[in-house]
């Protein structure tokens, strides 16, 4: 499942929603198990704040991801698929590989704003007609993408104070 190529039909954009629901599951997970592992020397507050309000803001991403989806003609594709398909393309990096948390949040932060950026850019080149308006898909979706934006200033504005 390619994002470098036009949307064609109501299946693939659901496809690609799904992966984003998922890669907003792995940044959640990822937040909550930084904010879990870690003790109080290596974690302050500015940074445990950071974490917190990133896994919840995953958490919202994917309600308004899966609502999309929910409101297309298309039938879903199966859970372990799509996981399959971020494993592969976005899961090549564990929390472990990072020096340190921020780090790892950045990566997080980023993958998930340039995908987005992708998705959007894939539905406005597409010549295809979804069930779904589409107008309101890229303003939803272009929110979200903002949303990661921010996150990512956060985290460099938070390194930056690190360093």
């Amino acid at each position: 499942m390619s994002v470098s190529r036009p949307v064609a039909s109501d299946h693939q954009l659901a496809r690609l929603l799904q992966i984003g629901m998922v890669l907003e599951e792995v940044v959640e997970a990822r937040s909550a198990k930084h904010a879990q592992t870690m003790d109080g020397d290596e974690l302050d507050a500015e940074v445990y704040a950071l974490l917190e309000h990133a896994a919840e803001e995953s958490a919202d991403h994917r309600a308004r991801l899966e609502a999309l989806v929910d409101e297309l003609d298309a039938e879903p594709v199966p859970f372990d698929q799509i996981e399959a398909l971020v494993e592969a393309q976005y899961g090549q990096t564990k929390p472990e590989d990072f020096d340190g948390v921020l780090y790892d949040q950045l990566c997080n932060e980023e993958t998930a704003y340039k995908f987005y950026d992708d998705v959007i850019a894939a539905i406005e080149t597409s010549e295809a007609t979804f069930s779904i308006d589409t107008k309101r898909l890229v303003t939803t979706l272009s929110r979200i993408r903002e949303e990661e934006a921010e996150g990512v200033e956060e985290v460099t504005k938070l390194m930056e104070t690190r360093a």
